[in-house]
């Protein structure tokens, strides 16, 4: 009984959060680069201000939207596959929703929906329609692969195998740098050809791997693991798993609106080539953060985690945008813009001037996944749809006076757009969490001192 209390009391400790973090946080940040990279491949082939344009224009966000309801498996597997009877729910529903969109990416595609699409709504510039056009036809198997990939990821993560999305995305890396240097050395492939070529070869690499990694967790864990009662029946994902769906899909409708409010400003073309390099560059810190949120759900549940996990939040918080602060404050824009990403010195000009209004996004980025964690934890998911409503909401109406306006460049919109509006998203996510935090900070502090709650 001793030796079970001495258990209880035992603080939570920051390396048992950083051992569970870190392969994600690798992971995350190595798929991160995989942006930077086609980039800069892209920006020394013939054409790139079209092609790095068309990629970032019209192709990456449309493959995103078309692929946003899967994009939400990675945390639902994380908190839901517990055993064999969780699991096959889980893979069904996975299974039928990957199918149907990639139907809907060929309809797109392959249809003449796509001029409706890219011409009337998004309204891109007419040299990047039909080079964006030849790499949606590519990135066909995209979403398929990030469906299986992400819902097998997270059953890794749920049995304590997170290191091995972390061997999955260097596999998926290593995939993209092949391509990508086959291309550069052909030096005759259009740059969306290499581009697109590169990210499809990476996915289902990825995806490849994740399968063959789950057969022995699949045999030795998973089919052995308790029984949840009562079990998770398809209805019941269900009503989980809509308010994350809307969650994505309204998150990455901010991407085409985005878009299509940029091509509708002054200097389009310029802005939408240098939007998907100082994405990415944006992206590898947040990427950070964003793999917290599966770290938060997976371990809330334990003795005296809470508050580790929130001081764990903060000092991660305050690092990643100190690191984003020290490249556009130095040499180290210029030489990430211009000598890294290959852009002209007028775009890299025009990114080093963007990315001072993009610093807080990676600090929003790991609150945002202490917050959201916290939420799907407590399985109350409409809170985080709410959340994304705001942020689309005040991004479109930032976006919409930009073109009212038309007298300031697209790139420096879209970026304080996109900063604003990730404030008062993160800002309402505080704001519904508060009970859930507090109750488990409140147990938290039960379990490390024992005799002092009971006399209360």
């Amino acid at each position: 009984m001793d030796s079970q209390m001495a258990s209880v009391e035992q603080p939570f400790s920051m390396s048992r959060v950083l051992r569970t973090w870190w392969p994600l946080a690798a992971s995350w940040l190595l798929m991160a680069i995989e942006l930077p990279a086609l980039s800069a491949v892209v920006a020394r082939l013939a054409n790139p201000e079209i092609n790095l344009a068309a990629y970032g224009g019209v192709v990456f966000p449309l493959s995103l939207i078309i692929e946003s309801p899967i994009i939400m498996l990675l945390a639902a597997s994380t908190a839901l596959s517990r055993d064999w009877a969780s699991y096959l729910t889980l893979r069904r529903f996975m299974m039928r929703l990957g199918v149907a969109l990639t139907l809907l990416h060929v309809a797109v595609a392959f249809t003449p929906l796509y001029y409706i699409v890219v011409r009337n709504v998004l309204g891109a510039p007419p040299e990047i329609v039909e080079p964006a056009r030849i790499g949606l036809m590519i990135m066909t198997p995209w979403t398929w692969s990030i469906a299986y990939r992400r819902f097998n990821q997270g059953v890794l993560i749920r049995f304590d195998h997170s290191r091995a999305v972390g061997a999955g995305t260097i596999i998926r890396l290593t995939a993209d740098v092949l391509v990508l240097t086959i291309g550069y050395l052909v030096h005759t492939i259009p740059g969306i050809v290499v581009a697109t070529s590169a990210v499809i070869a990476g996915v289902l690499s990825e995806a490849a791997f994740a399968g063959l990694r789950m057969r022995p967790v699949l045999r030795d864990q998973v089919k052995k693991a308790r029984v949840v009662t009562p079990p998770i029946s398809y209805p019941v994902f269900i009503e989980f798993y809509i308010p994350l769906v809307m969650t994505s899909l309204l998150t990455l409708l901010a991407q085409p609106i985005g878009s299509a409010a940029i091509s509708r400003m002054p200097e389009a073309l310029q802005s939408l080539a240098v939007w998907p390099v100082i994405s990415g560059l944006i992206f590898m810190f947040r990427s950070l953060g964003i793999a917290y949120n599966e770290v938060v759900v997976a371990l809330l549940d334990e003795p005296n985690a809470s508050r580790t996990l929130l001081r764990f939040t903060l000092i991660m918080a305050a690092l990643l945008s100190t690191g984003l602060l020290v490249i556009a404050a130095t040499p180290l824009a210029h030489l990430w813009f211009q000598q890294v990403s290959g852009l002209s010195p007028e775009l890299a000009n025009l990114a080093r001037v963007g990315v001072w209004f993009a610093i807080v996004l990676p600090a929003l980025a790991a609150l945002q996944s202490w917050y959201q964690g916290a939420i799907l934890h407590s399985r109350r998911t409409r809170a985080i749809t709410e959340a994304v409503v705001i942020y689309l909401v005040s991004s479109a109406v930032i976006l919409s006076l930009g073109v009212v306006i038309h007298r300031w460049f697209g790139l420096y919109v879209g970026l304080i757009a996109m900063s604003i509006s990730t404030a008062l998203q993160t800002a309402w996510l505080w704001w519904r969490s508060r009970d859930v935090i507090s109750a488990h900070h409140t147990t938290s502090a039960a379990q490390l001192h024992p005799a002092e709650a009971a006399t209360r």
